[in-house]
């Protein structure tokens, strides 16, 4: 996955959070159904915030970045504890 890509499916992920809260503001979607469907999204934005930094990181170290892999929403959200 490309630099291009991952920024893609940013704008994705956050193009429907934007849809989500604004659907929640209307009330037009189940508040337990928005936590879901908003904690699924930050975990795929946290993946690719990670991804980007790994392709980086590759990079800045004369390593191909496009070796650098997914991480998994366990290992990506609790990097800091």
């Amino acid at each position: 996955m490309s630099e291009n890509d991952i920024y893609s499916k940013i704008e994705q992920l956050v193009a429907t959070e934007h849809k989500l809260r604004t659907q929640s503001e209307a009330g037009d979607i189940d508040p337990a159904d928005e936590k879901a469907q908003l904690a699924s999204i930050e975990h795929a934005l946290d993946q690719c915030w990670d991804l980007l930094r790994q392709r980086r990181a590759r990079k800045d170290a004369g390593q191909s970045p496009d070796d650098a892999k997914v991480n998994s929403v366990e290992q990506v959200e609790h990097y800091l504890q």
